[in-house]
């Protein structure tokens, strides 16, 4: 059995799946942009048909693959795929933090979103490099420009969601932004320690992960992600998915986030004779 074509397989079914359900929900938006639904449906549509190209018959460059050096297989389409759908992901956040602010920060969100761009050109450029130390370089670029979009998402455009009348939306924010960052560090730790890198698993393994971790960054996240607007201020009674967003969120409580302000962490003070 080939099993690196049943996980695409899979991960296309899951795609599709995903872009459907964001059809349906964008029938009744709920005081979220609709927008905000085409960009969660576009996103799984563009990903399925980047994967779908690893799948067809044919030959290479055909598959969705290269073969750069000594038998070492490049998945150009996996690329394709980030270059556009990673970007998209931010930008869904960035209004996210956003969501009450007329005039959104597009400085802020644009250099985010090409910030990425550039962790994307240079994993391929690593992956195509013959040389050890090239790769490693450009992985290490990538690297460095990936910590930049892990500081603009926890530092600035979080402040974004402070700044706004909704006293729930920072919450969610923080929350939304931890199981973000927790799926998205996966990704260059699969790279470094695939067949890319290190070689400690082989394709078969990578074509898995490179199938799992995608599915929980965009379909699930755009999942949390929608619902959980949705449910802020109670416009109208909260639905099963919804429900089931809170109940998702609701361990995360009791996670220490290590980005919180030291206002937030001191003691409250009291006046002399109040209750303690």
């Amino acid at each position: 059995m080939d099993w690196q074509n049943l996980w695409h397989w899979l991960y296309i079914a899951g795609m599709a799946i995903g872009a459907l359900y964001f059809v349906w929900l964008g029938s009744n938006p709920r005081g979220v942009p609709r927008f905000e639904y085409f960009v969660a449906t576009f996103i799984p549509i563009w990903s399925g048909l980047a994967y779908t190209s690893m799948v067809l018959p044919g030959v290479g460059i055909e598959q969705g693959r290269y073969v750069a050096f000594d038998e070492h297989v490049v998945f150009f389409a996996r690329y394709l795929d980030w270059i556009v759908t990673t970007p998209l992901l931010l930008l869904a956040l960035s209004w996210t933090a956003m969501h009450h602010h007329s005039k959104k920060d597009w400085t802020l969100i644009f250099s985010l979103m090409l910030t990425q761009v550039i962790v994307i050109a240079s994993g391929l450029i690593a992956d195509l490099s013959a040389v050890p130390a090239t790769r490693y370089f450009w992985y290490i670029v990538g690297t460095i420009a990936f910590v930049i979009v892990l500081w603009g998402i926890w530092n600035p455009l979080r402040a974004k969601t402070r700044e706004q009348d909704e006293p729930e939306l920072p919450k969610f924010y923080d929350r939304l932004t931890t199981f973000f960052t927790a799926t998205w560090i996966c990704y260059p730790i699969i790279w470094i320690l695939g067949p890319s890198g290190l070689q400690l698993f082989d394709q078969t393994v990578n074509s898995f992960l490179f199938c799992l971790v995608p599915f929980f960054s965009k379909v699930v996240f755009s999942y949390l992600d929608l619902n959980g607007l949705r449910s802020l201020g109670g416009r109208t009674a909260e639905t099963d998915h919804e429900r089931f967003v809170g109940g998702t969120f609701h361990f995360m409580n009791v996670i220490p986030t290590p980005w919180r302000s030291r206002r937030q962490r001191r003691r409250p003070r009291y006046l002399p004779g109040e209750m303690r």
